[in-house]
């Protein structure tokens, strides 16, 4: 490779490194966590929309939990009537309303 070759690709070289390690702007080095806490709309209100979000999934996800109870406690009344030996069709079907609805309040609450 003769000299002036070396000296291009060097000089390319230190280019493309040099741009490569320049520094964001202060606004896009900051935290995105910092900027979503400036970002938070506010309702008319005056209170945080985010608050109201998850006091609202809150909620929520207790009235899902008192169905569930209910449901255990129709599904043991059931199961009490019946004999040893006998399940009816209805408890079989609960257990599995029991199942998605169990489900679905651990998808809520994971997110």
């Amino acid at each position: 490779m003769s000299r002036s070759r070396r000296a291009t690709l060097f000089a390319f070289l230190g280019l493309a490194v040099g741009q490569s390690s320049q520094l964001p702007d202060s606004e896009e080095r900051r935290n995105p966590r910092d900027r979503d806490k400036e970002e938070d709309p506010k309702l008319p209100s005056g209170k945080s929309q985010k608050d109201a979000i998850s006091k609202q999934a809150h909620e929520d996800a207790l009235k899902e939990i008192e169905s569930l109870i209910q449901l255990a406690e129709e599904l043991r009344d059931e199961l009490k009537k019946s004999g040893e030996f006998v399940v009816a069709v209805s408890s079989l079907k609960k257990t599995e309303e029991i199942e998605k609805l169990a489900r679905r309040i651990r998808g809520k609450l994971k997110a």
